[in-house]
């Protein structure tokens, strides 16, 4: 059985959704729950109060807003036009977000981001501040709050990513005054992340596979760091923290690409898979959309899912990206085997359009409930490029950067990158690698975010379904949902969304 983190635990202190909650007036008084004091006093407690910050992972990466706001933006995939999917592609998202709540699809949304990670925050604040007075073992004490420490930085990494300045915080909602905070700069966000995963790293967290399923390993937080570093343009330390978790040799690229997304490989693909969101399909909330959002519609595909809806879909021209000996083009098709044994041809996979091409890296044919295959979060090829790219960053196209970028290759079944790229056209081959290598899983969108590249690759992005996506600036980040602007007096809307 698979480990994972239920919301189960409803005695634990959360006042807060997020900042604020949209349901508060402002006049009123915010108050502790009644459980605050007299919780985290024994070992059992704090490991109940951790469970319910990994519970915010479920909100994130349930809908997955993680995964399909960002995905949805980007260049890779797209939706069928429902339940308001297509606001994101369209870039028709405003801050109250009003589209998808009219649907019921809050979960697929920005705003879900945002309430989700400040749970997890909130709740990560709780265990800093409660547990070290805990009666409990000392070592597994310093374990569970160098994982809230972990958490706490994924939790602000997903929400300046997302929306640019955003509120730290640190501390619980003990009072009002705790609960509204104002925005902090990105770089003091970045600053906190560093913090809180250098306490994570003191915590003596396990190294894998000494790891239980869905929880970080010592690795995890460097490779978090390094993605961190990267996206705050900190090059020397995301080199340094990507090559920490390459050399530890606790992890490897499995030989076979294929093997990393396969339901029946999923415990050999955790020697790849850093970290993940871990689903269970016996327990209710613990899974995700994307199995039966990927495959074709009517429950048709065979090796797809036992229910499927043909809801999300690769652009043919990112298909036709790739060389056709990239072994990770497998991982799309152009045609599939229906349940009766028939090939059904392009042109026949979605009726809104005939380029219909199929996304098969959540494949699960088994499970009646669409949700066993867990979603990569950290993967070790994203190490290898992060190094990659920080170091032609620092020191150009060198050798060791070109060392890096070939070993993910090779297990793609490529040549080695050509030789004698400038700088640029090297960071240019990276940022392509990436695309083909964490297509479908929630990274490009902020690839190109994070370079300013997003205004002129996306208005390229199109076909007959989404002929014109008139991307803008302000859409490098996403608006803050309304309601928290509202609930909480010192937040203030992102000022290109105002």
């Amino acid at each position: 059985m698979k480990r994972n983190f239920k919301s189960i635990y409803k005695i634990l202190p959360m006042l807060l959704l997020g900042v604020g909650m949209s349901s508060c007036e402002l006049e009123e008084q915010v108050y502790s729950s009644i459980f605050t004091d007299n919780f985290y006093k024994t070992g059992t407690d704090a490991e109940k109060g951790l469970i319910a910050v990994y519970d915010a992972l479920t909100g994130l990466y349930g809908g997955p807003a993680a995964v399909m706001v960002p995905a949805y933006s980007a260049d890779q995939v797209y939706p069928r036009a429902v339940v308001g999917r297509n606001t994101l592609t369209l870039f028709t998202v405003e801050p109250t977000y009003t589209t998808q709540r009219s649907a019921g699809r809050t979960n697929e949304s920005p705003q879900q981001i945002w309430s989700s990670s400040y749970s997890g925050i909130e709740k990560a604040n709780w265990i800093i501040a409660k547990v070290p007075d805990a009666t409990m073992d000392e070592t597994r004490k310093k374990q569970i709050l160098g994982e809230a420490y972990f958490l706490r930085a994924f939790y602000h990494w997903m929400l300046t990513k997302n929306f640019g300045d955003v509120p730290v915080k640190t501390e619980p909602s003990t009072s009002e005054a705790k609960a509204y905070v104002g925005k902090s700069p990105k770089a003091d966000v970045y600053k906190q992340i560093y913090s809180d995963l250098d306490q994570a790293l003191a915590a003596g967290l396990p190294s894998f596979p000494a790891v239980e399923k869905g929880r970080p390993s010592k690795e995890a937080v460097n490779a978090l760091y390094a993605k961190a570093a990267l996206y705050n343009e900190d090059w020397a330390t995301a080199l340094e923290k990507a090559e920490s978790v390459i050399n530890s040799g606790k992890y490897k690229l499995l030989p076979n690409v294929l093997d990393v997304y396969d339901y029946r490989t999923e415990d050999a693909a955790r020697a790849e898979n850093i970290w993940a969101f871990e689903t269970d399909p016996i327990s209710p909330g613990t899974g995700h959309q994307l199995v039966g959002l990927t495959g074709p519609s009517g429950s048709a595909g065979v090796d797809y899912a036992r229910t499927s809806f043909g809801s999300m879909f690769a652009y043919q021209s990112f298909f036709n990206s790739f060389d056709p000996t990239d072994k990770r083009r497998q991982l799309l098709d152009t045609t599939y085997v229906n349940r009766a044994g028939q090939v059904v041809p392009q042109r026949s996979i979605t009726p809104i359009t005939t380029e219909g091409v199929l996304i098969k890296k959540y494949r699960d044919p088994v499970s009646t409930t669409s949700t066993i295959v867990n979603i990569p979060i950290l993967r070790l090829p994203d190490m290898y490029l992060i190094a990659a790219e920080a170091e032609a960053r620092l020191n150009g196209a060198t050798p060791k950067a070109y060392g890096y970028i070939n070993a993910v290759r090779t297990r793609a079944g490529l040549p080695d990158l050509q030789a004698g790229l400038s700088k640029e056209a090297f960071i240019d081959a990276v940022l392509q690698e990436r695309s083909w290598e964490f297509f479908a899983e929630g990274d490009r969108w902020y690839d190109l975010t994070r370079t300013d590249r997003f205004l002129d690759v996306i208005p390229k992005a199109t076909n007959s379904v989404y002929p014109n996506r008139p991307v803008q600036p302000k859409h490098k980040y996403f608006p803050i949902p309304q309601d928290e602007v509202n609930a909480n007096p010192e937040l203030e809307q992102n000022p290109a969304w105002q």
